[in-house]
């Protein structure tokens, strides 16, 4: 996606020199000139003085808001200021992302990003009315949502090899539901049939909770869904969970290994959040962000919290290292979507 550069090059432009040939009483002082100079540190120095916004991509009491709200809480506490959440829900979160990325570049408007807004866009859209690669300053990733593989009961499996055999012995008479075409669950179960080399059939819906009554129903046999939408029809038995998608096991589902575990690494897949802000953010407050974030994830309050919605609470890594991998997953998403025969829009 070729993030770094533009979403973590902020250096301020250098002020033109000054001719010998200006008249003394018309040339600036050096006095003048070192306090110009200084607006931009003093102003990161004082930085937040005022409310930080965070505009979410998502409606208000979905999983993803209160995840973000979550955050804005322990951020608050670090800044000092209030982090208010305003929601902005429509277009895969192209609606939200528009309006960070036109905002001033003072680090009072920030974005809640996903995997959706800033790699599976980039799969599924010909266009979009911003530049991923420019209008943005990525600051730290700060969830990771692992997702898990869930059958219908009826299905005569009890673990990754007995679906395997089951279904190369029975090619089509598998269906896997997702929350619609190019969602996180569409391109994960698309990587994992491929991987798998199973024939299955994609059913889409629109959206998770849609896909659950005909999942649980038997009417579609499978899913590979985020945990906190299947956790409590697993718990209560009328769903399987055979792998999940994490680098390690999940806390709510620490009996459920891994799709590395069982041989299919590729799979290791997060629906992972963010912080962004727009495009030539100071780097002095990049740095203070990026630095506070890595204190929320060590927090034990923030960590429980997360963990009881099936998440984990990852360090941020720092702006360079996060932009490197949101630029990888844009790369990656684009060759699953394209492998699946995914059409842009």
């Amino acid at each position: 996606m070729g993030l770094p550069n533009r979403l973590t090059s902020t250096r301020p432009t250098s002020a033109p020199s000054l001719s010998t040939s200006v008249p003394a009483a018309l040339a600036p002082s050096a006095g003048l000139l070192l306090a110009v100079a200084m607006v931009p540190a003093a102003s990161a120095q004082d930085y937040p003085n005022r409310p930080v916004r965070l505009v979410v991509p998502f409606a208000a009491g979905g999983s993803s808001d209160i995840l973000a709200r979550s955050m804005a809480q322990s951020l608050a506490q670090q800044l000092g200021q209030p982090v208010v959440v305003e929601n902005k829900p429509g277009a895969g979160g192209i609606i939200a992302s528009e309006q960070v990325a036109r905002a001033p570049a003072d680090g009072y408007t920030l974005l809640f990003g996903t995997i959706g807004t800033h790699a599976i866009n980039l799969a599924l859209k010909k266009t979009l009315p911003f530049d991923l690669n420019k209008d943005f300053t990525a600051i730290g990733r700060l969830q990771d949502g692992p997702l898990v593989l869930v059958i219908n009961p009826s299905v005569p499996a009890k673990n990754m090899r007995e679906l395997e055999a089951y279904a190369k012995a029975n090619p089509n008479k598998l269906a896997y539901a997702s929350a619609g075409i190019g969602s996180i669950s569409h391109l994960a179960g698309e990587l994992f049939k491929s991987e798998s080399r199973l024939d299955i059939t994609h059913v889409p819906y629109k959206g998770g909770g849609a896909a659950m009554p005909d999942l649980l129903g038997g009417q579609v046999q499978m899913m590979v869904e985020t945990i906190p939408n299947t956790l409590g029809a697993v718990k209560g038995g009328k769903l399987i969970a055979l792998s999940t998608t994490g680098e390690k096991r999940s806390t709510s589902l620490s009996d459920v290994p891994t799709f590395a575990e069982q041989g299919l690494p590729k799979l290791t897949v997060n629906a992972w959040t963010g912080l962004f802000a727009p495009a030539n953010l100071p780097p002095a407050i990049v740095t203070r962000l990026n630095s506070e974030l890595a204190k929320i994830a060590k927090q034990p309050d923030y960590m429980d919290r997360i963990e009881k919605a099936g998440n984990v609470a990852a360090a941020p890594g720092t702006p360079a290292q996060f932009a490197e991998f949101v630029r990888a997953e844009g790369v990656r998403w684009q060759k699953v979507a394209a492998d699946a025969g995914v059409e842009k829009e």
